[in-house]
């Protein structure tokens, strides 16, 4: 059980390609999470905040897609 979690709580297990995960350990140094898990758990709760909300606009995706082409995790 992680930090947080409930024992009702059930874990899953995703897979990351290595570099990702290089990348994100490379980010938290320095910050105030502990494991790639918490910061990708943490990010990924971030994300579902407000379901059937209105998503990104076009502007938006633009600029998730250059953010995340300049960390190396798209092309």
């Amino acid at each position: 059980m992680t930090p947080g979690q409930t024992p009702s709580e059930t874990v899953r297990t995703i897979r990351l390609p290595a570099e990702t995960v290089r990348a994100i350990e490379a980010r938290l140094e320095g910050s105030a999470f502990e494991s790639v898990d918490a910061f990708v758990a943490f990010v990924l709760a971030r994300l579902l905040e407000s379901p059937g909300g209105p998503g990104l606009t076009e502007a938006d995706e633009r600029a998730l897609k250059e953010r995340l082409r300049s960390l190396g995790y798209i092309d």
